[in-house]
């Protein structure tokens, strides 16, 4: 078991719906204060995205600030020495594409990871076929590689999810990119179900959840959630980083609640 999934358990098991809030590596010069920010806020563990030029499953949000990101010259490298130190007091997991760990190659990119104090890795356009190489190379290093499950995904393809699938299996709430929504769809409720009698693991749900209603409405059917667009679009729109953990703050509360 990766020191991410016994995080993350041990707060489940404790009663606590988990909360995964997200930022973008690079985005601006402070933005580690975003990542501290969140974790003083009651985040469980936050997901750190590493800026992709071809990012196929974010929506516009993400999407800019990747772009704003590359403009400044971010790499892979200059998160992970971002990152090195930081010591904000919960787990963090990258989010990244397939393109940049191959350059990099399993062994280093996991390595790398690992020595910035990264505990996970979401890497979503590796399908399931093809992502044994690097499953390997994560678990060696200690990394959890974190897989996804789609509200269209077979059953038989589920259960191999959650069979591989290490610190967390995530559930995508709906087909699509990620992008804030005016509700939870329904294909959440039922994924989550799903997740729960597939496996132990925590089960967390994300794309399109923006607000603390629709927190609490997808995480009383699974683990907990991860918020990413509504927390990136403040950002952009020049919001700090104690503004930002405001929301992340009263989705804490609502799920507490």
């Amino acid at each position: 078991m990766t020191g991410l999934e016994q995080h993350l358990r041990a707060r489940r098991d404790a009663g606590r719906k988990l909360l995964i809030p997200y930022v973008t590596g690079g985005v601006g010069e402070g933005w580690v204060d975003y990542v501290r920010a969140f974790a003083d806020a009651g985040a469980d563990a936050i997901e750190i995205g590493i800026p992709f030029s071809d990012p196929a499953m974010d929506g516009p949000t993400i999407q800019e600030a990747s772009t704003l990101a590359l403009a400044r010259g971010t790499t892979p490298k200059s998160v992970m020495a971002d990152l090195r130190g930081a010591d904000v007091g919960v787990p963090l997991i990258a989010m990244t594409y397939y393109n940049l760990v191959f350059r990099a190659g399993h062994d280093r990119f996991a390595g790398e990871l690992m020595e910035a104090g990264v505990s996970g890795a979401i890497v979503p356009d590796l399908c399931l076929e093809e992502s044994p190489e690097w499953e390997e190379a994560a678990g060696a290093a200690g990394l959890a590689t974190v897989l996804l499950a789609a509200p269209v995904t077979t059953d038989h393809r589920l259960v191999e999810i959650c069979r591989r699938s290490r610190g967390f299996v995530y559930g995508v709430s709906l087909m699509g990119v990620t992008g804030e929504r005016e509700g939870v769809a329904s294909s959440a409720t039922i994924l989550a179900a799903r997740l729960k009698a597939s496996t132990d693991l925590p089960a967390v749900m994300g794309f399109g959840i923006s607000t603390p209603a629709q927190a609490t409405e997808v995480a009383a059917s699974s683990d907990g959630v991860v918020v990413a667009s509504a927390l990136v679009r403040q950002l952009l729109d020049g919001a700090s980083p104690e503004k930002c953990a405001q929301l992340v703050a009263e989705m804490r509360q609502a799920l507490d609640a």
